[in-house]
């Protein structure tokens, strides 16, 4: 069996474990020792990656099996130094999410179980329909996450967050047939893909769907509107894997697919999709500055980050695409503490409005400071990991001599002002101002389980803050193909 195969084979053996489980215990046994193997071999996959010496921008761990002849489509699977960066992120992601749901029921975990698979084959695919297959499947199971065990107005949510994102897959399929009957019928594979040249005519309609297709999961707007409604209303460890990892899912596949397939169409376009991620990325500090709700302070704030994901992937140069992914690791691990640490308060004071809580340094010490790493982690302070992935995306950004180019990188940064501002503001009412609610004296701090899940999202927060120079290698080592053949 083909080691990244089993990124898929462990969360559906997990999935068919639960239905013989009868009580909590056999739950929380089948889901931390499987979200336990998935991140072992998420770590071993890195460290065979790193030790082995291979070509830049070579895949690895590759095999193929062939599931529909005719239409050229097969399992296809390996990894580059991106991919295994984004397996990586989620099996941390899918780790602590275990902890942060320990008193889910079985048949939350069941579909939780089928996110993961959708998430992990997405990363490991190399057939572009097996990567759209993966995609959908990632996308079910939120309905039902969100629609059955979410709070709010979660039906609505459910819906608005499905109707948005199948119709960012209509297009989505739209382009990934324009790439197969464009570039000849021949392959699905996405490494043969990149040597088969696309005619220019054909780019230009392919482009701006397949980048619009992924664009609305990455939350670029104006189709990020189901993003914070979806984040308000999700259970607390659906909200960690759906903005830590599933909305990377929408600028991995603007990378992999619409730039590296056609490259000449992202160089004449990407001004357009370069205008709206720069309003995504003011727009949602803004919009996270006039926010009430702890859960949608954070959802406009993902909006942001990554907006300027996508923004940093649109400059097309080394620096700035290095950055863009380090920013997807960076929002993957910060987002996802903030989500574990909000269903935690909520759990508590049950409630997310900030104008009803305060002082809460006092009686819940170990959730308040894990709270104010990772807003700083948020704003970019030095030493954590998003100092390093802004920097390295507005240092790219701003290498481009065109007046155009540098504009829009300014008004990027502006938005480093806009999120200290709500970071500050929230930490400073929440957790320092005054006592809001007598009852809150009597809250108690987070729980073993809690604290496992916040304390290993804050380890993996700083070592990439202060060791990021071997995730920039292993990226820069994937780009470099795509900078010589094309000249990014």
């Amino acid at each position: 069996m083909n080691i990244l195969s089993s990124f898929v084979i462990i969360p559906f053996v997990m999935l068919l474990a639960l239905f013989f489980c009868k009580g909590m215990k056999s739950i929380r046994t089948v889901m931390v020792g499987g979200a336990s193997l998935l991140l072992i071999m998420a770590c071993v996959v890195t460290g065979l990656f790193l030790t082995n010496d291979h070509p830049a921008g070579e895949m690895l761990f590759v095999a193929d099996t062939v599931w529909y002849a005719s239409l050229h489509i097969h399992y296809t699977v390996g990894v580059d130094g991106i991919s295994v960066l984004m397996i990586l992120l989620s099996a941390i992601i899918v780790f602590t999410g275990v902890f942060s749901s320990w008193h889910m029921p079985r048949e939350y975990f069941m579909w939780y179980c089928m996110l993961a698979i959708g998430v992990f084959g997405f990363f490991i695919s190399l057939d572009l329909f097996t990567m759209f297959l993966f995609y959908e499947v990632a996308l079910i199971p939120m309905y039902l996450l969100i629609g059955v065990w979410g709070t709010g107005p979660k039906e609505y949510s459910a819906m608005k967050l499905t109707l948005m994102l199948m119709g960012g897959s209509a297009f989505l399929l739209t382009g990934i047939l324009g790439i197969y009957f464009t570039s000849g019928q021949s392959t699905m594979n996405l490494p043969e893909l990149a040597g088969i040249p696309i005619p220019l005519m054909h780019q230009y309609w392919i482009f701006p769907v397949t980048f619009l297709g992924f664009g609305v999961l990455g939350a670029l707007f104006p189709f990020h509107t189901w993003s914070p409604d979806g984040h308000a209303s999700a259970p607390t460890a659906v909200s960690m894997l759906h903005a830590g990892v599933l909305m990377k899912l929408g600028g991995y596949g603007c990378f992999r697919v619409a730039i590296c397939l056609m490259p000449e169409a992202a160089q004449e376009l990407s001004w357009i999709f370069l205008i709206l991620t720069g309003i995504s990325v003011v727009y949602g500090a803004f919009s996270a500055v006039v926010q009430t709700d702890l859960k949608y302070i954070n959802a406009y704030s993902s909006v942001s980050h990554c907006g300027l994901v996508l923004f940093a992937i649109l400059m097309l140069n080394r620096t700035a695409m290095t950055g863009a992914v380090l920013q997807m690791l960076s929002h993957g691990l910060m987002t996802a503490l903030f989500f574990a640490l909000i269903g935690l308060i909520y759990g508590r004071t049950h409630t997310r409005d900030i104008r009803e809580m305060g002082g809460l340094m006092r009686v819940m010490p170990f959730a308040a400071v894990c709270y104010v790493i990772a807003g700083l982690a948020s704003l970019g302070l030095p030493g954590l990991s998003g100092f390093v992935a802004e920097m390295t995306i507005f240092v790219g950004s701003f290498r481009h001599p065109d007046l155009f180019h540098r504009v829009w990188t300014f008004v990027a940064t502006c938005s480093i002002v806009i999120t200290a501002v709500y970071i500050l503001r929230t930490i400073g009412k929440i957790l320092y101002g005054p006592l809001v609610n007598e009852h809150h004296l009597s809250l108690t701090d987070a729980a073993w389980y809690e604290k496992v899940s916040a304390v290993c999202l804050i380890a993996c927060i700083v070592l990439l803050g202060v060791w990021p120079s071997a995730a920039s290698q292993m990226i820069m080592n994937s780009l470099q193909p795509l900078i010589e053949l094309w000249k990014l």
